[in-house]
């Protein structure tokens, strides 16, 4: 077998790390400029890093069997547990994924929506009118409350408790995923020994919710994820163990949580500078394009990977060794004139109509490894912006762009998508006009 690589920066790997950890986006920007569509990079926690650029060979990447190149030995997992969707492999995570998928689909999925709209007019009712204030800690919570309710199914004082404890652990996960020397526990203190007391009072109180759903004498008619996960058995007749069910429970939190809310920052941000696309959001379709538009000029994952775990993997023009990690660079492929005419204009009517063109539109990643909950993103994303614009004026603004800001996994507005809002006036219902004109009125 020869080894075909593409070329990228010989200098020492901390030097080349580091600029990576200053700014992903601005580094591989850089690279593409220098070496093309595809280069070579050397990073810390991943070893030799391949970066794909080209569309043809981001999809090959996406098609290739999982036995021959799956997820990195270093991703998510080593924050989320052994049996997250991010750890587990080949069959494990093919009978997993099989499981987790009607509850984010169809029927299940539309009946999300009241409660979506429910949990953002809850958050917005104490909205201030008139001054600037950043609406991510606004999504935040309201994305964390919905996915809450989605696999818990009920509020009670052990939700009250994660509302509380699973910010904090996603934040220092986040940080711990990227550079995970700081994993290091020295002697209870840092923040991998914080990360654990968190991860410790996590799995307590999941042990007690998935207790108390055993015991259940309606579970059966339940139809929140955990009651699913406890009922479920794999195609030989076993149900997942408690770890299993923690850890997956975990990935849904995470995963279903900061991404939401902060591409829905994202769109406030871009949305406040472009006044004419906002004049036209009171169409569903349009607000759909626009959402589709935000995620490509904002990506907020800007790459994926997969690891080579055959001897070999060629792809287009390259092939590579066993161990390479081959990561598709998103916020790239999203900035590609050749995909997206004029790409750094914010203009979601290339996205408009039923021939919308999403060829390297992979903000959910793709393949086998493609994010389980897109369709409940794109969902909850739709019915918060919507119900947010029809309660609300969002006042348009000259600023600045906000720039982009590493949370260590996910990038966010730096101000946090900085707002000003007008509360719309309340318009009469048919019964309140019926009441107030009635003689005994």
């Amino acid at each position: 077998m020869t080894t075909v690589l593409p070329d990228g920066p010989s200098g020492p790997r901390v030097v080349q790390a580091l600029r990576f950890a200053i700014s992903r986006r601005h580094a591989m920007e850089r690279l593409r400029r220098r070496y093309g569509s595809a280069f070579t990079v050397e990073s810390m926690n991943l070893g030799r890093m391949v970066m794909l650029a080209d569309p043809a060979e981001v999809r090959e990447l996406f098609q290739t069997p999982p036995d021959v190149a799956d997820t990195p030995d270093a991703n998510l997992g080593s924050v989320l547990g052994p049996g997250s969707f991010f750890a587990i492999t080949g069959d494990e995570h093919r009978r997993q994924r099989k499981l987790l998928t009607p509850p984010f689909h169809g029927r299940r999925l539309r009946a999300y929506e009241e409660m979506i709209e429910e949990e953002t007019r809850r958050e917005t009712a104490s909205w201030p009118e008139g001054r600037p204030f950043p609406v991510m800690p606004s999504t935040m919570r309201i994305t964390l409350n919905v996915i809450l309710r989605a696999v818990f199914g009920a509020d009670g004082a052990e939700l009250d408790e994660l509302r509380r404890l699973l910010p904090q652990a996603v934040r220092l996960g986040s940080v711990l995923a990227v550079l995970p020397v700081l994993r290091r526990d020295w002697a209870g203190y840092g923040p991998g020994a914080r990360f654990d007391r968190h991860r410790k009072r996590y799995d307590e109180i999941v042990d007690v919710l998935v207790e108390r759903a055993t015991d259940d004498p309606r579970l059966a008619e339940r139809d929140d994820v955990l009651a699913m996960l406890v009922q479920a058995r794999y195609d030989d007749g076993s149900p997942m163990s408690r770890a299993q069910i923690a850890d997956q429970l975990l990935t849904l939190l995470t995963a279903g949580h900061e991404t939401t809310a902060t591409t829905l920052a994202w769109a406030v941000e871009r949305l406040r500078r472009h006044p004419d696309v906002l004049k036209k959001l009171d169409d569903d379709a349009f607000l759909d394009a626009t959402m589709i538009e935000v995620q490509r000029v904002r990506p907020v994952i800007e790459l994926t990977s997969r690891q080579v775990r055959a001897e070999s993997l060629t792809i287009g023009r390259w092939t590579l060794p066993r161990g390479t990690v081959v990561t598709a660079c998103i916020a790239l492929l999203h900035d590609d004139g050749e995909l997206f005419a004029e790409p750094g204009r914010f203009d979601p009517e290339r996205f408009a109509g039923p021939r919308a063109d999403l060829a390297g539109w992979i903000p959910f990643g793709g393949g086998v490894r493609r994010c389980i909950g897109a369709a409940f993103a794109s969902l909850e994303m739709r019915v918060v912006l919507r119900t947010i614009l029809r309660d609300f004026v969002l006042e348009p603004t000259t600023d600045a762009p906000e720039r982009a800001h590493s949370r260590g996994i996910a990038v966010a507005p730096a101000r946090g998508g900085v707002a000003v809002v007008r509360r719309r006036p309340v318009q009469p219902t048919r019964s309140s006009l019926r009441c107030c004109t009635s003689p005994s009125a």
